[in-house]
């Protein structure tokens, strides 16, 4: 296995943390604003990473859980992601360093990971 300098970041975020209860808490009409600011800075950060970004990725719904046991409905802090390109590990994460999901919305954190092989390698 060998990465080619593509990494995957997933946006973690803890829905009963303070952070949310924060969120959940503001009125619609705040809440809406916020969300509108979080946008725009999403899409300005994208524009400005545009050249690193491999797979645009997005946001991520409920989640199903296949185990031994059958398939169930599971809960993690999975929220959004987005596959990227940078010359190392540490400068793949270090691009997500005050990102808006971060400093807006209230995701608590970005986990970043080496893809170990591509599409020609499976």
């Amino acid at each position: 296995m060998s990465t080619d300098g593509t990494y995957l970041a997933v946006f973690l975020s803890n829905k009963t943390s303070p952070r949310w209860r924060a969120w959940d808490a503001m009125s619609e009409e705040d809440r809406r604003a916020k969300a509108e600011a979080g946008v725009a800075a999403v899409k300005a950060w994208d524009a400005k990473h545009r050249d690193v970004i491999v797979y645009g990725g997005g946001p991520l719904g409920s989640t199903k859980r296949t185990s031994l046991e059958g398939v169930a409905d599971a809960v993690n802090e999975l929220t959004v992601f987005v596959v990227v390109r940078a010359p190392s590990h540490e400068a793949a994460a270090k691009l997500f360093e005050n990102h808006p999901h971060m400093t807006i919305f209230p995701c608590d954190a970005v986990d970043v990971m080496p893809l170990l092989s591509g599409p020609s390698e499976s």
